[in-house]
């Protein structure tokens, strides 16, 4: 392990992270988001979401550098009691959980179809391609809302491993076309190599040829796209938690935060939507600072 994190830090790749101050800075940050996300369980000071623990007398305490403020909770509390601090551990958790598994199903279908339509071409291409833009014409936010909404009202008294799969769902499906124009045009130019013609010629079967050969070759857009879609699904699903139809009230997402507080915004308690706002932010902007470092470190045209 120590070996390969050197050898990592020698290469072109490292040698671009080492030199970049953002870079550093961001992957600073979204690493302590990730952690405090983690492992927050051990790390959050309360457990935001344990009933019994909740007490109403502490509802709505401004953050504790404010006179009126407590030293049991740092950013204040919100309606419930319950400590901001906490719940934005608790609340990235899901947040984070949500968008990477989104992410990860949208680059395997968009990395599937994206292979199939470039390397078959055909009526495969033209009907992958034909989806593609019917997807496209659509709103992302307009789809997502559909369908978690109608997941919603098909089973409203689902289980919250239900409701999460369906949060999912609704991003991929919004998220997976992006993925496929960029792996189909990659394939296009990888298709017609020296490469891939000598694997033909020697009797390696198409698929074999997709997976070992065209794939790899591929992949490196898909990273960089990979990165910067992370932060879009966050944010997404955020949206779809603030509206009303994302993370169950019972584990509420940093959107389901913004939400609540965004009630009590215009008499005071500014503390209870500002901070899960700025979470938010933090973690969005970090992982697009990272995804626009990636990119241009792997551009070998600007080394």
């Amino acid at each position: 392990m120590t070996s390969l994190l050197h050898r990592w830090f020698d290469s072109d790749v490292g040698h671009s992270f080492r030199t970049s101050p953002t870079a550093i800075v961001a992957a600073v940050i979204a690493c302590i988001c990730i952690f405090c996300a983690v492992f927050a369980p051990w790390v959050a000071p309360h457990n935001p979401f344990d009933l019994a623990s909740l007490e109403l007398s502490n509802a709505r305490l401004p953050p504790a550098w404010s006179p009126e403020g407590s030293r049991n909770f740092l950013l204040g509390t919100d309606d419930q009691g319950r400590d901001i601090l906490s719940a934005l551990m608790y609340g990235a958790r899901i947040s984070l959980a949500v968008g990477l598994a989104s992410v990860v199903l949208s680059v395997v279908i968009g990395v599937s179809f994206g292979l199939a339509a470039g390397f078959l071409g055909g009526w495969v291409d033209s009907l992958l391609m034909r989806l593609c833009d019917v997807m496209l014409s659509f709103p992302a936010i307009l789809v997502a809302l559909l369908i978690a909404g109608v997941g919603r009202a098909l089973f409203p008294n689902a289980h919250e491993a239900l409701a999460f799969g369906v949060l999912i769902i609704s991003i991929t499906l919004t998220g997976w076309v992006q993925y496929a124009r960029t792996v189909r045009g990659s394939t296009l130019v990888e298709r017609n190599k020296e490469y891939v013609q000598a694997a033909r010629v020697t009797g390696v079967a198409p698929l074999r040829i997709m997976r070992s050969h065209v794939l790899p070759n591929v992949m490196g857009p898909v990273l960089v796209l990979a990165t910067i879609q992370v932060a879009t699904a966050i944010i997404t699903e955020a949206t779809l938690s603030f509206l009303g139809v994302g993370a169950p009230p019972t584990s509420p997402s940093l959107g389901t935060l913004i939400r609540v507080g965004n009630d009590y915004l215009f008499s005071g308690e500014w503390w209870i939507t500002i901070f899960p706002g700025a979470m938010l932010v933090l973690i969005a902007l970090s992982v697009n600072l990272l995804g626009d470092w990636l990119r241009d470190a792997l551009n070998p045209r600007l080394r």
